[in-house]
């Protein structure tokens, strides 16, 4: 079976509504994975864009590095960042609130750079009625909302009662990656990762990360993939590898679901919330795009300054040597 039938078949199934701790979700084929997946102790969901295919070159390895949050790596992981990979710049694109007790550990000879894809702020002005079932003044709903997000972040929190509290605020909807592409914070942090991403020397490397890894992150490695030249299957592959990684906490959430009865969306939106990664929001993040700007190019050009000589320059800094001369 090939890698994309595998993908479909995992897609399909749960599609359908399959729950079980058997279903694969979005499976994109462990022999792909493996060309990708980077262990570093203590860091979940480390990949390198390394080896994906566009047109007759490919991204060169080593070089584009994607991560969950870093606060918990290990000594060797950080060794092998700095002295195998030879990390540039590490970019974190948490909120401040995510950074509060999670901070990124000191990476020698590495910059750091805190480019937040959004913000509380954001997420309240952007849902109105979140801010009115938290009551208070809007300063006291903030902080509300920020405590509930610091206690969604913490590994002892109960998810599942926690997310039904989220549903009941509004704060999980299919939308959230356009807030990322389209807001004035989001395209600012975007900008600058893209400026960050122009400087790195040859033989370096930049690391760049969230909270879980697929989301914030997710949009930078699709808009670094398309700024490459890669095909729109190629960036949906490297996304939706999330599922691959997190199989086996994807499959415990599942039965959790499956015990509470929870209905098939939210089945859905709990699995996105607990680390899987969603093929609907992000093509709908992907055809917003395309509807808004025509092209992925036209959109990293008007927005993000990104036009073709800087786009030539990323693929001549990032995108092996063609051997066609």
């Amino acid at each position: 079976m090939t890698a994309q039938r595998q993908y479909e078949k995992g897609f399909l199934a749960l599609s359908q509504g399959g729950i079980c701790a058997s279903t694969v979700w979005y499976r994109t084929g462990s022999e792909i994975m493996s060309n990708h997946i980077i262990d570093l102790p203590g860091i979940s969901n480390a990949r390198d864009l390394g080896g994906y295919a566009v047109g007759d070159r490919k991204v060169q390895s080593g070089a584009l590095l994607r991560s969950a949050r870093l606060d918990q790596a290990q000594s060797a992981a950080i060794a092998r960042l700095v002295r195998e990979y030879r990390v540039q710049t590490v970019v974190d694109f948490r909120m401040t609130e995510e950074r509060q007790g999670m901070p990124d550990p000191e990476i020698p000879c590495a910059d750091s750079l805190f480019l937040p894809v959004t913000d509380m702020r954001d997420l309240m002005s952007a849902n109105p009625a979140l801010q009115k079932m938290l009551g208070g003044s809007p300063e006291e709903a903030l902080a509300e909302s920020r405590k509930m997000m610091t206690m969604y972040t913490d590994p002892r929190t109960d998810r599942i009662a926690m997310f039904q509290q989220m549903c009941e605020y509004g704060m999980v909807n299919p939308d959230i990656y356009l807030g990322f592409l389209f807001s004035e914070r989001g395209k600012q942090a975007y900008r600058a990762f893209f400026q960050a991403l122009l400087s790195i020397q040859e033989s370096r490397a930049i690391l760049w990360h969230c909270t879980d890894g697929k989301d914030r992150t997710g949009c930078a490695a699709m808009l670094v993939l398309f700024a490459l030249g890669a095909s729109r299957e190629t960036v949906m592959q490297d996304y939706l590898m999330t599922n691959e990684v997190n199989a086996q906490k994807l499959n415990a959430i599942r039965e959790q679901a499956a015990f509470h009865r929870m209905e098939k969306e939210k089945q859905e939106m709990l699995l996105f919330l607990s680390g899987g990664a969603s093929e609907a929001f992000m093509s709908r993040a992907i055809d917003t795009l395309l509807e808004r700007y025509g092209s992925a190019e036209n959109y990293l050009e008007q927005e993000l300054g990104i036009g073709a000589a800087e786009r030539e320059a990323l693929r001549a800094r990032f995108l092996e040597k063609s051997t066609s001369a």
